[in-house]
């Protein structure tokens, strides 16, 4: 069958695999996972976690770890293709047909492992050998211990042009397709890897697929690494350096660290961090991302304490941006200037970069604090452009919840640079003001200034309200008799319809409300029109027990500041007319009620 990994990747989404699970083990809920007494091990301690976000099952006591697929074929015992077929048939999928030719490419590709494995021990022998003194020196220098030269497989090739094809037992067209010889029309090929430290690169099963080269020769022509190029085995945008053994120590660890290249990943486990991984030769790629986040929810990016690697956190982080998402986010370890990990782990030990670890961050900060110090800010125009790119950044997020919780941080964050600090005290209201005769020394609030603010604030919760109905339709019913009299028709004229739609007995759903919308003349909104709104009920858009009581709240409120008004103005006249203790304990029970509810209001903004 020809089964891509695209086409198998797409299972894998399509299949909850809790739900395979607990056909035979009884699961119980742990927070964004659920847990279990291992079936591949006696115990009685559950140790056995599935998680659906990420797709795999673990046990920590045996070390069990696999997928839907994985699970079908070690627990139940069945053969992959009839494992796959199952799984396919639950999720609405169709096997692909058999085709020939991706039986042929499998097996070509099964062949060009037999190649790599084949450099690989080549390779191995010859650091060994008279001819690898020197790369053996280097890594003597850089502190490597013999156990992660040998668990890395560091090699060495010769400088001859031909001397690898002359040990391998493989056609010059396997060689070629293979990465390890170069072809150039019109000459003889040549070897790809020479009089150089080599690494093998190696897939998430652990078969070798690249190799990596470090150049010994610092006065030698070329790159200081070279990589294998793509090929049927190797895609350089969907591997990264070390994950088949970073990924098992990052379930341990909670964590998992992204260095700029694969000598910072084994320069970590050396030093006893093994959850690291590299990109290898390009900024992050989509893919590699997705799997990151595969392995943990806030992977760490670390680079180099300069510009340049600055640059190449924030390459990464425009990647990311489009697919942030609830529980998918990244946080950035910045290095002190002109070091690298190995360099800081050597002068200061690795209890230091561990500290760094622990304090990295996050994705929001670093965002603002890079474009902070990107340009001057002694202008309007300058502040102008930083809220651009600011925004800029925000908008390529996908996730409409994030965008408007970036959106929103970044504003108060943006007013509170260029205009100062809100003060959202009760003087935010007014206060009493201490002068005059004996009602102005009492007068707790300046009117004009408690209209302008009262009114905006009331205009903002009215328009939320009607969006929060428009969201959550069956809002209408329960809460619509709330509004009889009420002044939400001159902030959405869409209120008429809602409430009348109400009355009528039938399923009140999105769809629905969206088709009497139309048939009146109106239309549902678009994301924008709430995004800013920062209310619970309208930046979380999902019908949850969160959204609900902040509607309720957000009613309450809207009902009850109008009266409250009412009674302090005129309470506030009569104390004008006639300033008695009484009149005044009135005015200033009524102004401290005013006050808490748009502080009520105000906080329900910030949540």
């Amino acid at each position: 069958m020809a089964l891509t990994p695209q086409w198998l990747d797409e299972l894998r989404m399509r299949t909850t695999l809790s739900a395979v699970i607990s056909r035979t083990v009884r699961l119980t809920k742990a927070g964004r996972e659920f847990k279990a007494c291992c079936p591949f091990h006696n115990e009685k301690t559950p140790s056995f976690y599935v998680n659906d976000e990420k797709g795999f099952y673990h046990c920590f006591g045996c070390e069990a770890h696999g997928d839907a697929i994985r699970w079908l074929t070690d627990q139940r015992g069945m053969p992959f293709m009839d494992a796959v077929k199952e799984l396919a048939a639950e999720a609405g999928m169709e096997v692909p047909a058999p085709d020939p030719r991706a039986a042929e490419r499998a097996e070509k590709r099964a062949s060009l492992h037999d190649v790599t494995a084949a450099a690989q021990q080549w390779f191995v022998d010859k650091l060994a050998s008279s001819e690898g003194a020197e790369a053996r020196s280097y890594l003597k220098r850089r502190g490597f211990s013999d156990a992660v030269v040998r668990e890395f497989g560091f090699g060495f090739a010769p400088a001859e042009r031909q001397a690898l094809a002359a040990a391998l037992p493989f056609e010059e067209s396997m060689l070629v397709e293979s990465g390890m010889r170069i072809e150039v029309e019109g000459k003889d090929p040549y070897d790809r890897f020479r009089n150089r430290l080599m690494l093998p690169i190696q897939d998430t099963r652990g078969r070798v697929i690249a190799f990596g080269g470090r150049i010994l020769d610092a006065d030698a022509h070329g790159p200081k690494y070279l990589n294998s190029p793509d090929t049927p085995l190797f895609d350089k945008g969907r591997t990264l350096y070390n994950l088949h053994r970073a990924a098992p120590a990052a379930r341990q660890s909670g964590r998992i660290v992204v260095v700029e290249g694969y000598m910072d990943a084994i320069a970590l486990a050396n030093a006893g961090i093994a959850e690291a991984v590299a990109p290898l030769g390009t900024a992050l790629t989509e893919n590699q991302i997705e799997l990151l986040w595969r392995q943990v929810e806030c992977p760490l990016l670390c680079f180099d304490g300069d510009n340049a690697g600055r640059r190449a956190a924030m390459r990464a982080i425009t990647r990311a941006l489009p697919l942030l998402g609830q529980n998918r986010s990244f946080a950035i370890v910045q290095m002190p200037k002109g070091l690298d990990p190995d360099d800081l782990i050597k002068n200061q030990g690795v209890e230091a970069f561990e500290l760094l670890l622990a304090q990295p961050t996050k994705l929001i900060d670093f965002l603002w604090e890079f474009e902070l110090q990107a340009k001057p800010l002694n202008t309007p125009e300058e502040k102008a452009g930083l809220k651009s790119r600011l925004l800029e950044h925000t908008s390529k997020i996908e996730d409409s919840l994030v965008r408007a919780l970036y959106r929103r941080e970044y504003n108060q964050r943006f007013d509170e640079l260029v205009f100062g600090k809100r003060d959202r005290s009760n003087a935010s209201f007014g206060k009493v003001i201490e002068s005059g005769d004996r009602f102005q020394q009492k007068k707790a609030f300046d009117e004009v200034h408690w209209k302008a603010r009262a009114d905006h604030l009331y205009r903002r919760l009215g328009a939320a309200i009607v969006m929060g109905m428009i969201l959550h339709p069956k809002y209408i019913r329960i809460y619509g008799s709330e509004f009889e009299g009420q002044r939400l028709k001159a902030y959405d004229p869409r209120i008429d319809i809602l409430l009348e739609s109400a009355e009528y007995d039938r399923d009140f759903s999105q769809e629905y409300l969206a088709d009497v919308l139309v048939k009146r003349g109106r239309r549902m909104p678009e994301t924008f029109e709430w995004d800013d709104l920062n209310f619970p009920f309208t930046m979380w858009p999902q019908d949850d027990e969160e959204a609900h009581q902040s509607f309720r709240k957000a009613v309450t409120l809207y009902t009850r500041m109008p009266l409250v008004d009412d009674a302090l103005r005129k309470a506030t006249a009569e104390a004008g007319k006639d300033l008695t203790d009484g009149n005044w304990g009135e005015q200033q029970r009524l102004l401290a009620y005013a006050m808490q509810l748009r502080e009520e209001l105000l906080t329900m903004m910030a949540a």
